[in-house]
């Protein structure tokens, strides 16, 4: 009797305008090979965030697996992370955008 647990990136997507990347991690749990349990988790990473003084940091990708890291770094553009920029210095001065 063998006990099998796999953690798995299944579903990547890159979402809105700002290219949110979400991506949902399945935990599958086997016992000689039929399929005992599964479960989801899900996370979503943006290009970057800025600080209270406004200062923009982009995300760092270094502990993300080399397929999210490809599709993030293809997503988030110049353009991307100045509109995410943007975007988040107006919703730290205006609340309710946020």
């Amino acid at each position: 009797m063998a006990l099998t647990k796999t953690i798995v990136d299944d579903k990547i997507e890159v979402v809105g305008d700002h290219k949110a990347v979400q991506i949902r991690t399945a935990t599958v749990i086997k016992e000689d090979g039929t399929e005992l349990s599964r479960s989801f988790h899900r996370r979503v990473i943006h290009p970057g965030r800025t600080d209270n003084s406004d200062n923009y940091t982009k995300t760092d990708l270094s502990k993300e697996s080399a397929e999210i890291q490809g599709i993030a770094n293809s997503a988030w553009t110049d353009a991307v992370h100045d509109s995410w920029k943007a975007h988040c210095i107006q919703s730290n001065k205006d609340p309710f955008l946020g």
